[in-house]
């Protein structure tokens, strides 16, 4: 039996394990030389002028390159919010590098809480998560179990929580902004195969560089193990797990001069699944009746939950044209962006009419495209203006196919009969709507030390729902003394109800069968509204040494939920007429030479009250007890921690090697107990290692750069832990973390 384990002490105990992050602005790149091309050497006999001319060329090329990133990021300033940064080498130092999926990364940031199918939850929000690239906010689309965006992509990257300025709409939970590789920092190539247990097969390939204007960068991989989805038992190896994925990122830049550059970054992913199987299940679906049912002695024997075959597609496209321009006092950038993806199920035909009253092939899509511009004038020595605006048009299409049982009658209690027959049903929707947003701001620097940032924004949605708000925004930034700083801040939310996760379902065409919901009531899911509030401190304690302290509150109306109702694993959102999300944060890092070291906790709560929409998905007696109690959400989780440490041997020579580890703590997610999410899941803790060893010029070639070979091993010590149980709002089936897994890699770069 575990003992309990305070998170506070567990931290302690763990800070050996610890390691930092740091911030390069891109002129600390330019400084350090992140992004020093690669030097020229000249044949004896050959002149140094064209040589020198291009050494010329590439320099200038990076001076503009560093001018306008700088610039760019001037555009979306984070001004009062908590912003954790990875760069390049804190991304590196992660156990698996650039072959770790991005969730594994973004749980090294505080208040990120891991879920099962990959999922992450940021401050006891659901899934309200933002991805942008290069500040370009990507839409919302349809992935339950993969990673659309990978690791690789990333030069470096932030996640931003808080009470965040005007400019950051829809979803507001975090922000995570990656900074995609390019020609210029990221030049040259490199040939990765990375793999090991599990049938964990995964070859990449990457190529950047820059000619004249032109800069450019490409990368994709292939995944193949069977990890794909969370195994359902505790047992080392899932039953029926096969995933390949694949995935591209392309990003093409032409700079015009040194205040105008145009940009143009595409991507696909593309992942089948097979959906694990957990042996021993009851031969019944939703109806009690069916256990002792003439039906039931029929089929019972004819199919085992262990060989049933599950299948999950999705597939995601998208495309980013920018133009940036840079005017004197005002800088501009405008893009045009769209997103497809689609998500498609299939059933076992028996086995899932058999298991839950119902087969059914399930696809959805949405299609998403629109316009982001931002744009900044330097209006004042002490007022920098900012005004901008989002929209995007929406298609999403839903269908289904169904075969379920047909009813023959009631029993002598009530109770629904079937007699075997069986019946199709079609449904299908289609609908177009948009989103839309504008905001202005003013930061203003009344003083040396205080910064005020206040703005409004405008936002509204035209899909299932039709509203809109106006929402203020607040941040001061205070700094008292030299290393210290102060934020507080106010911001009003508003978040569209997520499109493509609406069920257009009509439940009319299921009655009388074995597919008919616990319910009818099905109003539509409305748009989220927050009051929140946040607060922290930071402080440099010594050199070297950085640590901070932030505490938040969000009051909500109409809070938005997701779950995963039915077999087809495709996500359905709800509302609860109110919701309450507060917490804290406590990180603390410090790096010197080749070591370095971070951590971080925090403690949560979110609960809500009144379930006012979707309601068909629940049962009508945790509906009538949620209408009058408040109840923690599903995803809930009181503390969360993490760390990491690295140290590198033999730095300053032609072999280093590199050690690392990290370390997740969490105290569980919520499950069923006599009331909804009454109760928490056991806590767990995970470790990781990773050690890298790299030669430079190995093989002795002016083609062939740096190799290196990998070590990780994801869960060192074999802990079992449970992410679910199978119950809870929302909750289908039970996940249990991966057991200890053991992959080596090589990579050649040239």
């Amino acid at each position: 039996m575990n003992r309990p384990v305070h998170p506070v002490t567990f931290l302690l105990v763990a800070s050996p394990l610890l390691f930092s992050r740091h911030v390069l602005t891109p002129a600390h790149a330019a400084e350090t030389g992140t992004t020093t091309a690669t030097p020229v050497t000249a044949h004896p006999s050959a002149k140094t002028e064209p040589v020198k001319a291009v050494t010329a060329t590439r320099d200038e090329h990076i001076i503009v390159t560093a001018h306008l990133d700088k610039q760019r990021a001037s555009l979306q300033p984070s001004t009062g919010a908590s912003v954790y940064h990875f760069t390049r080498a804190d991304i590196e130092r992660i156990p698996g590098g650039d072959n770790a999926p991005l969730n594994a990364v973004l749980l090294q940031a505080p208040g990120v809480a891991q879920d099962s199918y990959g999922q992450i939850h940021i401050r006891g929000d659901h899934n309200e998560v933002q991805f942008r690239l290069d500040g370009i906010a990507l839409p919302e689309g349809l992935s339950v179990f993969g990673q659309t965006l990978m690791t690789r992509f990333a030069h470096s990257m932030s996640l931003t929580t808080g009470a965040l300025p005007s400019e950051y709409g829809f979803l507001q939970a975090g922000v995570i902004d990656i900074t995609t590789k390019n020609g210029t920092s990221d030049s040259g190539g490199n040939a990765s195969i990375y793999g090991g247990a599990r049938d964990y097969f995964f070859p990449s390939l990457q190529y950047g560089g820059h000619n004249g204007k032109w800069d450019y960068f490409a990368t994709a991989d292939f995944v193949h193990n069977r990890v794909g989805i969370e195994n359902p038992t505790p047992d080392f190896n899932a039953i029926h797990d096969l995933s390949n994925q694949y995935h591209f990122l392309g990003h093409l830049r032409y700079t015009a001069d040194e205040n105008t550059r145009i940009s143009f970054i595409a991507g696909v992913s593309n992942a089948q699944y097979e959906l694990p199987n957990n042996p021993g299940q009851q031969r019944q679906f939703a109806n009690p009746s069916f256990l002792n049912s003439a039906l039931s002695q029929q089929v019972y024997g004819s199919v085992d939950s262990a060989s049933l075959h599950e299948q999950q597609k999705e597939i995601t496209d998208f495309g980013m044209l920018s133009l940036q321009k840079e005017m004197g006092k005002v800088s501009l950038q405008t893009s045009a962006i769209a997103r497809y993806s689609s998500l498609g199920y299939s059933p076992d035909p028996l086995g899932d009419l058999v298991y839950n009253g119902i087969a059914q092939h399930a696809q959805r899509s949405v299609f998403s495209s629109g316009n982001q511009t931002d744009l900044t004038w330097r209006a004042a020595p002490k007022h920098t203006v900012r005004f901008g605006f989002q929209a995007y048009v929406e298609r999403t299409i839903s269908k289904s196919d169904a075969t379920v049982y047909t009813q023959s009658g009631t029993d002598e209690d009530g109770n629904a009969e079937f007699d075997g027959q069986t019946q199709s049903i079609h449904d299908g929707t289609g609908r177009t709507g948009w989103i839309y947003g504008l905001y202005a701001q003013d930061e203003w620097r009344p003083f040396k030390n205080l910064t005020i940032n206040y703005g409004l924004r405008f936002d509204g949605v035209d899909e299932y729902t039709h509203s809109k708000q106006v929402s203020p925004r607040i941040n001061i930034v205070w700094t008292p003394w030299r290393g210290g700083t102060f934020h507080a801040g106010y911001s009003r939310y508003f978040t569209p109800p997520p499109f493509e996760l609406v069920g257009g379902t009509q439940l009319d065409k299921y009655a009388n069968t074995s597919g008919a919901p616990p319910n009818f009531q099905n109003t539509m899911v409305k748009a989220e509204r927050d009051h929140y509030f946040d607060a922290g401190f930071a402080q440099e304690i010594l050199p070297h040494w950085h640590a901070s302290f932030d505490a938040y509150v969000k009051l909500a109306r109409n809070m938005i939920d997701e779950g995963q109702f039915g077999s087809p694993i495709i996500l359905s959102a709800f509302n609860y007429k109110r919701g309450q999300v507060n917490g804290y944060e406590v990180t603390t890092d410090y790096s010197h030479g080749p070591f370095t070291v971070y951590g971080n906790f925090s403690w949560s709560r979110a609960i809500g009250k009144n379930i006012v929409s979707a309601q068909w998905n629940m049962s009508p007696d945790d509906l009538a007890y949620i209408s009058n109690h408040w109840v923690h959400v599903d995803h809930d989780q009181r503390w969360t921690a993490s760390a990491g440490g690295s140290y590198t041997a033999f730095r300053k020579t032609g072999h280093p090697t590199r050690l690392s580890a990290t370390m997740v703590y969490g105290s569980g997610l919520r499950e069923d107990s006599v009331i909804p999410n009454g109760a928490s899941l056991p806590q767990y803790v995970t470790f990781n290692l990773g050690i890298v060893q790299s030669f430079d010029n190995l093989f002795h070639t002016p083609f062939l750069k740096r190799t290196e070979l990998r070590l990780d091993v994801t869960n060192l010590f074999d802990r079992r832990y449970m992410l679910r149980s199978g119950s809870g709002i929302g909750v289908g089936a039970p996940q249990y973390g991966l057991r200890r897994t053991i992959l080596t890699g090589i990579s050649q770069r040239f």
